[in-house]
């Protein structure tokens, strides 16, 4: 067997994790039946014996992750504010191209 590193999504957050598997293919396999279709960001690409193990992620204190979970909240209502005001823009410019032909 070899190890295999991939770059999963889980609940938003980008996160890096090894797998044991066969192969390619086999190791997306496992990392989709564990974490769900589509979790696979990037990867997973075989590591050599040679190379550095992978270094956990420390968790953040109470109070940043509620900092960083509100940027993020911020982030997303900002990208949502934007597309619902594309999304007005093109019906308002359809609803004059109507009014101009008819």
């Amino acid at each position: 067997m070899n190890k295999y590193k991939a770059n999963i999504k889980i609940k938003g957050q980008t996160v890096s994790t090894a797998v044991f598997a066969d192969s390619v293919l086999h190791a997306r396999l496992i990392l989709e039946f564990q974490y769900g279709m589509g979790c696979v960001v990037s990867g997973p690409a075989k590591l050599s014996e040679s190379s550095s193990p992978l270094k956990p992620i420390k968790p953040l204190p109470p109070d940043q992750y509620k900092l960083a979970s509100m940027k993020q909240q911020k982030d997303t209502l900002t990208k949502n504010m934007k597309a619902e005001r594309d999304r007005q823009k093109v019906k308002k410019a359809q609803q004059q191209i109507f009014k101009a032909t008819h």
